[in-house]
């Protein structure tokens, strides 16, 4: 048994994966992210700062939900993201696509494809004689 405590509340729980944090901690936060996620829809011009404010929720926690693509953002939001690797602007996530198919395809390119072995013919015994002895 892994017994810790709760980050947020502090009460000893059986941890089992993911963030160190109960299971009453961990419901209450997806009702928030509910929450942040209704009023991002209904307020499609609001900034991370008015998000946080209005639903009582810290800017990283928001800015995570972001980068985990759980929240995405639609046309003509006041939230701005850009791409960790090129700066480009995206809704969603940490990099923009053109810069995920390229780490996709140099992951796929480093990777050693085993080749197929190739069927070798068979021999013929006359083709090589062999002294044998007979006993």
């Amino acid at each position: 048994m892994n017994a810790r405590n709760c980050r947020k509340c502090g009460k000893l729980f059986n941890y089992v994966s993911g963030p160190p944090i109960c299971m009453a901690c961990r419901e209450a936060l997806e009702e928030k992210f509910h929450e942040v996620k209704s009023y991002i829809q209904d307020h499609r011009n609001a900034t991370i700062p008015e998000v946080s404010e209005e639903c009582d929720v810290s800017t990283n926690q928001i800015q995570q939900w972001l980068r985990e693509e759980r929240l995405q953002l639609g046309e003509g939001s006041g939230i701005t993201l850009f791409c960790e690797n090129c700066g480009a602007s995206i809704m969603t996530g940490r990099f923009c696509e053109k810069c995920k198919n390229s780490m996709a395809d140099r992951l796929n390119s480093s990777i050693h494809k085993p080749e197929a072995p190739k069927p070798q013919p068979k021999k013929d015994s006359r083709d090589n004689p062999k002294m044998r002895f007979l006993g």
